[in-house]
């Protein structure tokens, strides 16, 4: 496999889709798909350039500031609520199959999250496959994790939020953390997770049909693109499927029941919660992949982040009266 090979992404053949999408973000997929048909042989740039249109199913946030940064040498987007505690940091780590997507593209959904959570957020540029495939995401995200702690954020009031691949790259990252005997992040929070790059979920046959962007063939091409440097595909930190989660933080998961990676979803609940691992599944009927994006246009998408918000400080609280219980 070599790097920077001209490979599929997110295709569709060119058979209509039915049923027909009826929410702001499933018209953005099938808008998508309908470029992919057209343009079979579409270039990565091209496609990164259509990807940041993801931004327009989120409308834009009251109250927020933002400002062009890096932390830890790593470029991205710092997001204000007026009313944050800038105590509480959310590092966002965003999908688009580690070869799509930017800060550009998830800014407004972080300004969502982070006033309903009364957080600030930092939304990564980490580097992107195939031009810098694995394990480039992880080192980014560890290097926000390690200057924010070095700047005197406590390890507990730092969250990793990623949806879709940043959901990999924020689980992974804190496998390895463990592993190497390293403070982690308080809470993990994940949004329609990726996370089997041996592409084998059964929700990609039986949830084909009504997920209007994923299909296998276009995830077999960003796994090609992110393991080119010769990863394995059933490496934990690469596919957490595999991995042993003892220890790992309060985990949060949510995907839709209608999506071609819910059986992602599902594993890796069943895998957390058979570790002893404090985890909550909230699945949303009839919705598409990383439908919280919708926030401010759709009703699902604000109830989403509001229970994620609900949870967050109630997780918050608990981490808290530790810390307190653990000092005395």
């Amino acid at each position: 496999m070599q790097c920077g090979r001209s490979q599929p992404l997110l295709t569709r053949s060119g058979e209509p889709m039915t049923p027909q999408p009826t929410d702001p973000l499933g018209r953005i997929y099938a808008e998508w798909t309908e470029e992919f048909i057209a343009n079979p042989e579409m270039s990565l740039r091209l496609m990164r350039w259509l990807f940041e249109d993801w931004q327009r199913v989120t409308t834009e946030p009251e109250d927020v500031t933002y400002k062009t940064t890096e932390i830890g040498g790593v470029p991205g987007i710092l997001v204000r609520p007026l009313t944050a505690d800038p105590a509480q940091v959310l590092v966002f780590l965003h999908g688009g199959g580690f070869a799509l997507g930017s800060s550009a593209s998830h800014r407004k959904f972080a300004g969502h999250v982070a006033s309903a959570f009364g957080a600030t957020a930092f939304v990564a540029d980490f580097r992107r496959a195939p031009e810098h495939p694995y394990p480039a995401q992880l080192d980014d995200a560890t290097a926000v994790f390690q200057a924010l702690v070095q700047d005197g954020t406590d390890p507990t009031d730092i969250t990793f939020v990623g949806d879709s691949a940043g959901a990999n790259i924020a689980i992974a990252t804190t496998l390895r953390m463990l592993r190497d005997g390293q403070r982690t992040p308080g809470l993990v929070m994940t949004i329609s997770p990726w996370l089997d790059m041996e592409n084998t979920g059964k929700t990609l046959v039986t949830n084909d049909a009504t997920d209007f962007l994923i299909t296998r063939e276009g995830l077999q091409g960003n796994i090609d693109r992110y393991l080119c440097g010769g990863a394995d595909p059933t490496d934990p930190l690469v596919n957490p499927l595999h991995a042993d989660f003892t220890g790992f933080p309060s985990l949060y998961i949510t995907a839709a029941d209608i999506e071609s990676l819910y059986a992602d979803a599902t594993r890796l609940h069943t895998l957390v919660r058979d570790a002893g691992v404090d985890v909550t599944f909230d699945v949303a009927t009839g919705q598409q992949h990383v439908f919280p994006l919708q926030a401010g246009q759709h009703d699902a998408a604000d109830a989403a982040i509001a229970t994620m918000a609900g949870w967050y400080h109630a997780r918050r609280t608990a981490n808290a009266h530790q810390r307190t219980t653990e000092s005395v």
